[in-house]
C-alpha cells in the first residue's frame, strides 16, 4: 500500500524542493546562485522584458536581490559552467548535463530528415557556408556574421533570415552550441571551440540520458506525478515511464498518494516534508512553481494562463502578470511593468485569488518595493485595476491611478 501524503503536505514539499521557505542569504554571492541552480537544474529564457528577462526572475524569487552580472557570468560568459540547450524551452542548464540531451538532437536530426525540410534541402550551402564561417572567425552572433551570396540579409537579426534559420537547426542538432548572450542575442560556436574536450563527443545512450532527467526532475519536484518528472524536461512519457520505475526500483522514489490527485505520485526520497513554508515572493509566468499549468491547479487551486500572446481586448489580467505566492499558498497575480524611462515599478493591475482578504497586500507592497530597489527603481505606482489594486495603493501610501 503506498503511502499517503496530504494536499498541504504535498505543497509544502514542492515549495521546499524549489527552493523557498529556506532563510535567505545576508549576501548573494556565485556560491549562493550556484546552489540555487544546482536546486532548479535549469531555467528557462525568454525574450520578453516588459519587467525583467525572465530567467533572472526565479533567482530573485528565491534569494532577493542580487547582482545580475554574477549570474550573466555564470550563464553567458563564453565558457561558463552552464550551457543553454532546448531542454524544457530554450533554457540554460549545467555544462556537464549537455550530453544528456543529445538524444533530442538526434531526434530532431530525424525530425528534419523525416519531414524532408524544404529550407535544409534548399540551402545545404548556407550550412556548409556558416559551419566554414565559425570554423575560421571564432564564436558570433547571427548579426555579426557576414552575409553573401550564400546567404543574403533580409531584415535585421531577429526576422529569422537564412542565416538565422540554418544555425536555429545547426543548434538544435548539437552541429553549433550556444557560447552565451550579448544584449540576450545567443552567440554561436561550433561545440569543440568552447566546450571541454571530450564532453561534446561524449555518447550517453537514450535511456540512461532519461533515467538521469527524470532523476533530476524528481529531486527538482520533490513530490509529482509521471507527467509532472516528464515536463520538467520535455520527455516524453513513453520514455519517462521506464526510466521512473527504474528509480521506484532503485528506491529513489517511492509512489504514494495524494487525496485529490488522479494519477499515482511520487515522492523523492530526499524530499523534505517541512512543517510550514514561509516565503513572500512573485514568481516569473516562466516559474518552475507555475509552468506546468495542471500542476499549478492540482496544488494550489491556481488556474493560470499567460496572455502575452493573447489579444488585449481579449486578456483578463494583464500582459505579464505574476503569480504571488505568500507562505504556502498562490494568492493572487500582478501585471508589472517596468518604466526605465521613469525610474517607476508599474503594477498595471492586481487581482486576489477567491477568499483572499486585502490583508495580504501589506506583504505584497515590500515584495513590490524590493523587486523596484533590486532593478534600481525609484517609485511605484498603481492602476486602478484588479480586484486588488486599491489595496496595493493604499499600503503603498501613492495614488490610484486612472486605468483608462
Amino acid at each position: 500500500m503506498a503511502d499517503s501524503i496530504s494536499p498541504a503536505s504535498a505543497r509544502r514539499i514542492a515549495l521546499a524542493a524549489q527552493g523557498f521557505g529556506r532563510p535567505r542569504p545576508d549576501a548573494v554571492g556565485t556560491r549562493q546562485l550556484n546552489l540555487a541552480l544546482e536546486r532548479l537544474g535549469l531555467l528557462q529564457l525568454d525574450s520578453v522584458n516588459v519587467l525583467e528577462r525572465s530567467h533572472y526572475l526565479p533567482v530573485f524569487a528565491r534569494l532577493g536581490g542580487y547582482d545580475k552580472a554574477l549570474l550573466d557570468r555564470l550563464t553567458f560568459a563564453r565558457k561558463a559552467p552552464y550551457r543553454e540547450y532546448w531542454a524544457h524551452e530554450a533554457a540554460l542548464i549545467p555544462l556537464e548535463d549537455w550530453p544528456l540531451f543529445r538524444f533530442r538532437m538526434e531526434d530532431y536530426r530525424a525530425y528534419f530528415a523525416d519531414q524532408g525540410d524544404p529550407w535544409l534541402k534548399a540551402h545545404a550551402d548556407t550550412i556548409a557556408w556558416l559551419r566554414a564561417e565559425l570554423a575560421e572567425k571564432g564564436p558570433l552572433p547571427a548579426s555579426k556574421i557576414e552575409r553573401d551570396a550564400a546567404a543574403p540579409r533580409r531584415g535585421s537579426w531577429w526576422e529569422w533570415d537564412e542565416v538565422k534559420r540554418g544555425l536555429e537547426r545547426m543548434f538544435r542538432v548539437g552541429e553549433v552550441v550556444s557560447a552565451g548572450r550579448t544584449n540576450f542575442e545567443r552567440t554561436y560556436a561550433l561545440p569543440e571551440q568552447v566546450m571541454p574536450p571530450g564532453l561534446w563527443e561524449r555518447e550517453i545512450p537514450r535511456a540512461e540520458a532519461v533515467h538521469r532527467l527524470v532523476e533530476r526532475s524528481a529531486r527538482a519536484h520533490g513530490i509529482g506525478t509521471l507527467s509532472d518528472l516528464a515536463d520538467y524536461y520535455r520527455l516524453k512519457t513513453v520514455d519517462a515511464k521506464p526510466a521512473l520505475a527504474r528509480l521506484v526500483d532503485e528506491g529513489v522514489v517511492r509512489p504514494v498518494t495524494v487525496p485529490g490527485w488522479k494519477k499515482q505520485a511520487y515522492l523523492h526520497r530526499d524530499a523534505r516534508i517541512p512543517r510550514r513554508v514561509e516565503a513572500t515572493a512573485l514568481l516569473s509566468p516562466f516559474d518552475p512553481v507555475v509552468w506546468e499549468r495542471e500542476r499549478a491547479l492540482r496544488l494550489f487551486g491556481f488556474h493560470y494562463r499567460i496572455e502575452i500572446y493573447t489579444p488585449a481586448p481579449k486578456r483578463v489580467y494583464g500582459y505579464y502578470t505574476l503569480p504571488v505566492l505568500l507562505d504556502e499558498a498562490l494568492v493572487g497575480r500582478i501585471d508589472l511593468k517596468n518604466d526605465r524611462k521613469r525610474g517607476v515599478l508599474r503594477v498595471q493591475s492586481a487581482w486576489r485569488e477567491e477568499g483572499v482578504a486585502d490583508a495580504v497586500a501589506e506583504r505584497i507592497v515590500p515584495a513590490l518595493r524590493e523587486l523596484a530597489a533590486w532593478q534600481g527603481l525609484d517609485a511605484l505606482e498603481v492602476v486602478d485595476r484588479g480586484d486588488l489594486a486599491r489595496a496595493v495603493a493604499a499600503e503603498a501610501g501613492v495614488p490610484l491611478l486612472d486605468a483608462g
